[in-house]
């Protein structure tokens, strides 16, 4: 496309010219015309800023006028398009313009329907405080870790290279290395592109890549050989994400190129699955047993798992397991059934799932229940875009929270919403390396460093408007929902709260009574 369209105005601009020589100087002004097309498809092809214009010269300004005349226009087609499942305007105007470091200041006030069931608020204070100078960090280990890592407030989600392409993975990393953050690599293996020198999180899921055995099973000197790197400052273990819990994913053998195969560890060409359910466990007790190993394979340093909630019988029976083993994770990342990059099935990425919400507080409660919370962080991820969703996570339980879906529109993701194609018009969710040569590393390195700088700077400016001087002063009195038209409660209100250590001591609610009775750790309940 790129060339056709500079071909076509080059090979219009000399029959024009021929024209106007022959025919008159009449031709001379649409000579004028196309050949200042054919300049300007010249100069997008060669900027650096936008890669809609790398790919698509001179087309391309027709997504940038739709904006500047009619915003509204855009989102009307992108919702009936992709029924409404993009980000709104609003929001994909202040990830661009934070990734960009503009100052996104909004006139007229809110356009939500604050009065509408569901609106969500915090309660700011008549006293703020002064905004921290320096950003905490959450320093994730426990008693068993020799290496804890001090984790950020807001960090790079699990996105594989294969389903990102190679210039999208460099310019993430990079911009975790410039500022100070986490990068999880997504199940797809440590490529050589995320070796830019930001810190990694390294997630192993069901199909084990870049650390699997001939038969698909899992390789501990591989893993070890691997998780001892020093670029690689945590390990997880997937058990389910947002987009589609349940089930694993299947990579075409066409599309398993050589460096994906390197990065997998499986064979160029050949099919590649990850399996719904994990070969290293079948019962609770092995779960944790398995990752008190990765901890101990990767040289002491973090080691947990993400999951997106199913029944919360399930997890009361892995916090058990826990408590028999004396193994804790060091860390777990709650999905929200609300998230996911992945692709999926339309009834997992619609009806399967916990939200993050629930999830979360279900999480973070049966581990205060367990006593076990000051042993283990919480990662919140699932559509964390601001700095007001970063304090609502908190207020939620979280210690943290990863980003997916921002940090790629960071890197120029226009939600086209064609990942699935491998024809991503801007070249970051694509293998196609003429495709890929839009996204310019250095320019979206610096976006990747600045939106991340820029939300975690509001997410403290919002916490001094509390008038309060930390996240952990945070409380679920703080965040508030409009149940109808009469009444707002508060979160501490909204949900069931367990006290230190009571579902040893007998739960008072009879919901989590009933499921902690119904708990094993010798098995997971469907």
């Amino acid at each position: 496309m790129r060339f056709f369209v500079l071909g076509a105005l080059g090979v219009l601009a000399a029959l024009t010219t021929l024209a106007a020589v022959i025919g008159g100087p009449a031709w001379w002004g649409l000579v004028a015309v196309l050949a200042s097309l054919a300049f300007l498809g010249l100069y997008d092809l060669l900027q650096r800023k936008h890669s809609v214009l790398r790919n698509y010269p001179v087309l391309g300004h027709m997504r940038f006028l739709l904006e500047d005349i009619r915003p509204e226009i855009q989102q009307y087609f992108i919702e009936r398009n992709y029924d409404g499942r993009p980000f709104d305007r609003d929001t994909r105007s202040a990830i661009y313009e934070r990734a960009k470091n503009i100052k996104e200041e909004q006139p007229f006030g809110t356009e939500l329907d604050v009065n509408e069931p569901g609106y969500e608020y915090l309660v700011h204070s008549t006293r703020p405080v002064d905004v921290a100078r320096v950003a905490p960090r959450v320093r994730i280990g426990g008693r068993d870790c020799t290496a804890p890592y001090d984790m950020a407030l807001m960090n790079v989600s699990a996105m594989s290279f294969g389903a990102l392409s190679a210039n999208a993975i460099r310019a993430l990393n990079a911009g975790a290395a410039k500022g100070a953050f986490a990068h999880d690599t997504g199940e797809g293996g440590v490529s050589k592109y995320h070796r830019q020198g930001g810190d990694l999180v390294w997630e192993l899921g069901s199909g084990y890549f870049g650390a699997r055995n001939k038969d698909g099973g899992f390789d501990e000197a591989k893993f070890a050989a691997t998780a001892q790197e020093d670029q690689i400052k945590m390990v997880s273990l997937k058990l389910s994400q947002g987009a589609k819990p349940g089930i694993g994913g299947v990579l075409p053998g066409a599309k398993v190129t050589a460096e994906i195969a390197e990065a997998r560890g499986v064979p160029v060409g050949e099919k590649c699955v990850s399996p719904s359910y994990h070969q290293v466990f079948s019962t609770p007790r092995e779960l944790v047993r398995f990752v008190a190993r990765m901890r101990e394979l990767a040289g002491g340093k973090p080691a947990g798992f993400k999951l997106c909630l199913g029944s919360r019988v399930d997890f009361l029976s892995i916090c058990k397991a826990m408590l028999a083993e004396g193994v804790t994770p060091d860390f777990i990342v709650v999905d929200g059934g609300e998230g996911g990059t992945g692709a999926a099935p339309l009834e997992y990425e619609d009806h399967i799932g916990t939200p993050l919400t629930e999830g979360l507080m279900t999480v973070h409660n049966a581990l205060v229940g367990v006593g076990l919370r000051d042993q283990v962080k919480l990662g919140a991820s699932g559509k964390v875009t601001s700095g007001i969703d970063v304090v609502k996570r908190l207020i939620q339980g979280a210690d943290y929270t990863n980003s997916a879906r921002a940090m790629m529109m960071a890197v120029g993701c226009i939600q086209a919403q064609t990942c699935h194609t491998n024809t991503c018009p801007v070249g970051v969710a694509t293998q196609d390396p003429k495709r890929q040569r839009a996204l310019v590393v250095s320019d979206k390195t610096e976006r990747v460093h600045h939106y991340q700088q820029q939300v975690v700077a509001q997410t403290m400016q919002v916490i001094a408007s509390m008038g309060l001087d930390r996240p952990e002063d945070l409380r679920p009195r703080m965040l508030r929902r409009r149940i109808d038209h009469r009444r707002t409660v508060s979160y501490e209100e909204l949900f069931t709260h367990l006290d230190l250590g009571e579902l040893l001591e007998g739960p008072r609610d009879p919901g989590w009574a009933r499921d902690w009775a119904g708990a094993s750790p010798d098995n997971f309940t469907p």
